[in-house]
């Protein structure tokens, strides 16, 4: 088996641990209303959405470990489609990953996580306190992950256990709770209001699992980690949201679809009591701080990786010395985060970064294809020749037909002004 580059970052992911993190990226808030938003689009025939879902993104995400067992260097989406078609695509899929995408999903989700410490704590509801509460965080968990990739996958590791405590209890005690006549199907859905559940559950679990290969850079054995690990992850991720929503399903019923704002505390509320709030809010806490630590380690090498290959300032590139971590690119990453969280801007930018993971999608799908004859020793190869990434393709192309207009111009004013933003910067530099 080949050797992977060595960037002077130290390879401490194994399969157990990315299968971890995958699962810690994609579950996070949106866990806690996903059961009420596909019970209202379909009813009891929710299970089908999850289904059609999965087998859509595991034909994207199949792509991506093809092509991330070929390139093993950090950046993930941005280092397979920079190395497919040049700095250009490259520039935009790493600025619209992180700028657009991952730093606007920490701003929302450590958002959800201070609205479920009110309840424990009020003073988060003042501005400033909240502002603090925030600093703290990001600044604690950038010191983390300057300290080291090992601390810092244990620590995620820990967190992502933790947070799936609750809702593991909550489906063990759920399931006596359950009334069979609740899962009767009795209506079955057209393929168009399909469609519209399978793209609500699609934004849930998009953009989580991937997001891991960000950091593919201190992944041990890429060609052997990276399938195993990925596929591993995915697979949990799908029993456990199938496994919610039977319950929540099954013992809400038809009341499930009328409890869009926190569907699981009701579900709590009946199989545990009064104590099914506290519960909940404790694990809608716990889960988006599971969520936001999983991925200051995995994105926050993302400028790194654009700083390395001369798309950012090279300060961005640097290597801690004693602790072999991007420390200039956390820092970075963290700020962007903060700004986000405390502005408020992210409402604004929501609309911006659903559309911008699937316009990564097909990048990585394309770069899949076009790399497809480079030759890697162990690298996994996708059986069927080029079907499984033209039908990712079709699927990713289903997806986007459902946008609105709205959200394709703000897409492509996004990538119109950082096309202007990388020649300026090229302009530069040749000057310079």
């Amino acid at each position: 088996m080949s050797t992977p580059p060595d960037e002077g970052l130290k390879r401490v992911v194994g399969v157990r641990t990315l299968a971890i993190n995958a699962v810690n990226m994609t579950i996070g808030a949106g866990i806690f209303a996903l059961p009420a938003l596909v019970a209202t689009a379909i009813g009891a025939s929710a299970f089908l959405a999850y289904i059609v879902c999965t087998a859509l993104l595991g034909l994207v995400l199949l792509c991506f470990v093809e092509v991330g067992t070929k390139i093993s260097t950090s950046g993930g989406a941005y280092a397979y489609i920079e190395e497919a078609f040049g700095p250009l695509a490259g520039f935009l899929t790493n600025t619209i990953f992180w700028l657009g995408f991952t730093t606007l999903a920490n701003a929302a989700v450590i958002n959800v996580m201070v609205n479920s410490l009110e309840l424990f704590f009020p003073k988060l509801g003042d501005p400033v306190f909240r502002g603090l509460f925030f600093l703290v965080v990001f600044a604690g968990l950038s010191w983390l992950n300057i300290r080291g990739s090992k601390e810092s996958t244990a620590f995620v590791t820990g967190v992502t256990l933790l947070k799936l405590v609750p809702l593991l209890l909550l489906i063990v005690f759920g399931v006596a709770h359950m009334n069979s006549e609740n899962l009767h199907v009795s209506e079955w859905p057209s393929w168009h209001r399909l469609g519209e559940a399978s793209l609500i559950l699609f934004f849930a679990f998009g953009g989580g699992a991937e997001a891991t290969l960000s950091a593919t850079g201190e992944i041990k054995r890429p060609t052997y980690t990276i399938p195993r690990g990925l596929l591993l992850g995915v697979v949990i991720v799908f029993l456990f949201y199938l496994s919610i929503q039977a319950v929540a399903q099954g013992v809400l019923g038809d009341a499930l679809a009328e409890q869009k704002e926190a569907p699981l505390v009701a579900v709590a509320s009946v199989v545990f009591g009064s104590r099914g709030l506290v519960l909940m809010s404790v694990a809608a806490a716990v889960s988006c701080f599971g969520l936001i630590s999983g991925d200051m380690f995995v994105s926050s090498r993302v400028p790194y990786a654009a700083a390395r290959d001369g798309l950012l300032p090279s300060i961005f590139a640097k290597i801690h010395p004693k602790f072999s971590t991007p420390h200039f690119s956390i820092l970075l990453y963290a700020f962007v985060s903060f700004v986000y969280s405390i502005s408020g801007s992210f409402r604004q930018l929501a609309v911006l970064s659903s559309a911008s993971i699937l316009l990564i999608y097909v990048g990585v799908i394309a770069a899949t294809i076009k790399l497809r004859k480079r030759e890697v020793e162990g690298a996994y190869i996708n059986p069927g020749g080029l079907t499984i990434p033209v039908l990712a393709l079709l699927a990713t192309g289903w997806f986007l037909s459902n946008l609105e207009w709205k959200e394709i111009v703000a897409v492509i004013i996004f990538l119109v002004f950082f096309t202007i933003v990388y020649f300026l910067m090229k302009t530069f530099q040749k000057n310079q």
